[in-house]
């Protein structure tokens, strides 16, 4: 799934390509994902609304339009947004330039497709079409009950260590399922819980309760570095995402534990990566760095 990075990285590309634009129709084949409003409205409400500013919220993309509405797309377990230009052909979208968007087998599950002005298409690649498009109001959605449980974002200015700290008393739990936690913070999820608690030194089991204001200090600088290295690499392509033009991003190269089970620890510490699972996901460790209280 898309995660903070990935959703970071998909924004800047839409912000370069479809900002200020209109959309002019939409397609799909796949009516189920658009969640709201039904599909028919959808399209109503949706044609010749401009797009007038791009952001996320956890791991949502939110296009800002005039008349108030605001589109949002969350990619779930394998969507992700592609801009370009598209024919139809044989009752299949191909991309008209050679490239990615062409040759790249996971950029050609195509389910929804947006028309904008200026001849510019964005379309939604989603190979298990397990993606959520919603069209709001903005107040009805800023007042919605999922979207006020959100957590706080933790590359924002209001994300300190006395608030990180702060979140902590009381909190129960394993700390790693706590960090995936959207209701606790925003846009964590598996391969980047796995890579800060290695950064921070702390088993992935560790009680919430028993984390030492050492642990709490190194988790929080851990999540910083680790998400920002990450933006910076254009996010993961393990499988299915790619960004905005198709391309897979880098920190896959550069990851240190996850996926890495039977491998030496990256921090030299003689140890070697294991795999376990917690709450039905793969969490990968190293028992040396990363001892069990």
């Amino acid at each position: 799934m898309p995660e903070l990075p990935e959703v970071e990285t998909t924004i800047k590309g839409l912000k370069k390509e479809v900002l200020n634009r209109t959309f002019v129709n939409i397609w799909t084949d796949a009516p189920k994902l658009i969640k709201r409003p039904a599909l028919e409205e959808f399209k109503k409400n949706i044609i010749g609304r401009k797009i007038t500013g791009i952001k996320r919220r956890a791991k949502n993309i939110l296009f800002c339009l005039d008349k108030n509405f605001v589109l949002l797309i969350h990619q779930k377990m394998s969507g992700h947004l592609l801009v370009g230009n598209w024919e139809e052909k044989n009752g299949k979208w191909v991309s008209k330039k050679r490239g990615p968007l062409l040759e790249d087998k996971m950029n050609k599950y195509l389910h929804v497709m947006f028309f904008l002005s200026g001849g510019k298409q964005m379309a939604l690649s989603d190979l298990r079409k397990f993606a959520k498009i919603e069209l709001w109001n903005k107040e009805a959605l800023g007042a919605s009950k999922e979207y006020k449980a959100i957590g706080i974002e933790p590359l924002s200015p209001g994300f300190t260590l006395n608030k990180f700290k702060d979140l902590f008393k009381g909190k129960k739990g394993r700390i790693k399922q706590v960090l995936m936690d959207q209701n606790f913070i925003a846009g964590i999820g598996n391969i980047y819980a796995s890579e800060i608690l290695l950064e921070a030194r702390v088993h992935p089991e560790t009680d919430a309760r028993k984390l030492s204001p050492e642990d709490l200090k190194n988790i929080y600088s851990s999540i910083k570095k680790v998400l920002k290295r990450a933006i910076d690499l254009g996010g993961t392509s393990r499988s299915d995402y790619r960004n905005v033009y198709g391309e897979e991003g880098g920190f896959q190269k550069i990851a240190k534990v996850y996926g890495k089970e039977g491998s030496k620890c990256p921090l030299s510490c003689g140890g070697t990566v294991k795999r376990l699972k917690i709450g039905g996901r793969s969490s990968f460790y190293c028992p040396n760095c990363q001892r069990k209280k």
